[in-house]
């Protein structure tokens, strides 16, 4: 051990910045450069946050007093407020974007040049540039984050080892951990970017297809015409059958010079990858808030039957088993349907009500896994030694058992989200849960089952292997952590010191 100080609260870190504000200045500004090229984007994602919010008060607050004049109105205000705000987000110029590398456009001639597209490039190599933009942006982002934590552990830091080094050290060996990392990041991306990386825009492809006209090349008579996008949806469409005309396949343009990467879905037809990304917003809202509200449920139950145990460990107990007791998949179904009238079911078309159902179910597994942890640290001289000199018991739980139990939530609730991706889309499967036309994977494959032995089988196919690469993704995800965290792997004396120092790096 060098003369490095293995405390890190002996000097505030602001000071050690201060101390040294060199590296700290570039990665912040290296930030700043990554948030000013998608500022627009960003603001706008707030911008539609804030409105969801704002839905959810105004839901709640007619719901509470009751049909009056002056909730709509203050409602309608805020509205109006919200929609003048994106629409000022929206005008923020952005470095990825339809407008900066456009795929769009129609050829001139039968042999070309296409007019409208980036660079008259043709409109897939226009789609597969603005991809890798995407991409790019946002693996490097990533490892900016990275370095900034290197650079923590380099200038700030001023342990010389803490466990999190063991821990990152096994995650960077861990291969099938790091698959699932990169297919995560991937599935995130598509989700987070799906304006940007879908060929066309959801309101074209399926909100309101008939407000919008394109023009393609004629190839009868040589001349450029209109069409609403409508009409070329259901002319385009994949209907099966053995007539190539019928069909148009992943990687094929169909009669009106529009690319489609993963093919056309079925009438009323439509771009199966832009509904692909938009849906993979729906998963991964939907997951990551039935997490968020499972851990929190889970990880605030665990730290009060561990420190109390007795009857506040056996209340839980009975509670959790008979909501375990129900299969979950008949509990979602009857939520569904029972809510499906109530305000809740309005926003997402009952991604909220799904999540929150999903929320309400998954915490008692999430619950016994962090149980037993809690219970082991809830033992140690420790806590004990905080009782002894009259310490809070929230503050106990928060200071000295919460970080013991984070890393076993990180674990299990990577591992829980992959059910909950694959178990929304067997509800629209079935029909019921997210309603349309809000894109859904699951009644992706519900409309093209019908196709899966025809030339038209991408339909299904295609969003039953994303369905299963993804889930697949988080589990390996899960393992990666779940072998790099895992205390037992090296033994008790590592765990040991990350629970005493609390977290602490």
């Amino acid at each position: 051990m060098s003369e490095r100080q293995t405390h890190t609260d002996e000097v505030p870190l602001g000071d050690r910045i201060a101390a040294n504000p060199r590296p700290a200045a570039l990665w912040v500004a290296g930030v700043a450069l990554f948030v000013l090229a998608e500022f627009g984007a960003v603001a706008t994602v707030a911008v539609d946050l804030l409105a969801a919010v704002a839905g959810a008060v105004a839901a709640v607050a007619g719901a509470v007093a009751g049909p009056g004049p002056v909730a709509p109105a203050i409602g309608g205000t805020v509205a109006d407020l919200l929609a003048s705000a994106r629409g000022v987000a929206e005008s923020i110029p952005t470095l990825l974007s339809r407008e900066l590398v456009p795929n769009q456009g129609h050829k001139v001639a039968p042999d070309g040049p296409w007019a409208g597209t980036f660079l008259g490039l043709p409109p897939a190599v226009a789609w597969g540039l603005r991809v890798l933009l995407v991409y790019a942006y946002l693996f490097g982002f990533l490892y900016w984050v990275w370095y900034g934590y290197r650079l923590f552990v380099e200038h700030y830091r001023q342990a010389d080892w803490t466990p999190r080094d063991d821990v990152v050290r096994r995650l960077r060996g861990h291969r099938w951990g790091q698959f699932g990392l990169v297919v995560v990041v991937l599935f995130v991306g598509l989700a987070l970017f799906a304006p940007t990386v879908s060929p066309t825009t959801y309101e074209r492809n399926v909100i309101s297809p008939y407000e919008y006209e394109i023009q393609y090349l004629e190839e009868g008579s040589g001349e450029v015409q209109s069409i609403a996008v409508g009409d070329a949806n259901l002319q385009s469409a994949s209907q099966g059958g053995s007539d190539p005309e019928y069909n148009t396949g992943p990687m094929e343009y169909d009669d009106f010079g529009r690319f489609h990467p993963f093919g056309t879905m079925a009438n009323p037809g439509g771009d199966l990858f832009t509904f692909m990304a938009y849906g993979a917003r729906v998963s991964l809202f939907i997951g990551l808030l039935a997490i968020g509200i499972s851990g929190f449920i889970a990880a605030t139950f665990g730290l009060v039957t561990a420190y109390y145990k007795g009857l506040a460990d056996l209340s839980v107990v009975l509670v959790s088993d008979s909501i375990q007791a129900i299969p979950a998949i008949l509990l979602l179904i009857l939520v569904s349907v029972i809510f499906s009238d109530h305000w809740l079911a309005t926003f997402y078309n009952g991604g909220l009500l799904i999540a929150l159902a999903f929320g309400f179910i998954y915490w008692p597994g999430l619950w016994r896994s962090v149980r037993g942890p809690a219970f082991q640290v809830a033992e140690q001289e420790w806590v004990d030694a905080a009782r002894s000199y009259g310490q809070r018991a929230d503050a106990t739980m928060r200071k000295h058992m919460l970080p013991y139990i984070l890393g076993y939530l990180l674990i299990y609730g990577s591992l829980t989200i992959g059910g909950v991706i694959i178990t929304t889309s067997a509800l629209s499967f079935l029909g019921i849960g997210i309603n349309p036309p809000t894109p859904e994977w699951g009644r992706a494959v519900a409309g093209g089952r019908s196709y899966v032995a025809t030339q038209s089988w991408h339909i299904a196919l295609i969003p039953g292997v994303l369905i299963v690469l993804v889930v697949t993704a988080f589990n390996a995800l899960g393992d990666g952590i779940r072998d790099a965290i895992d205390p037992q792997s090296e033994g008790g004396e590592a765990a040991t010191e990350a629970a005493a120092a609390g977290g602490g790096g």
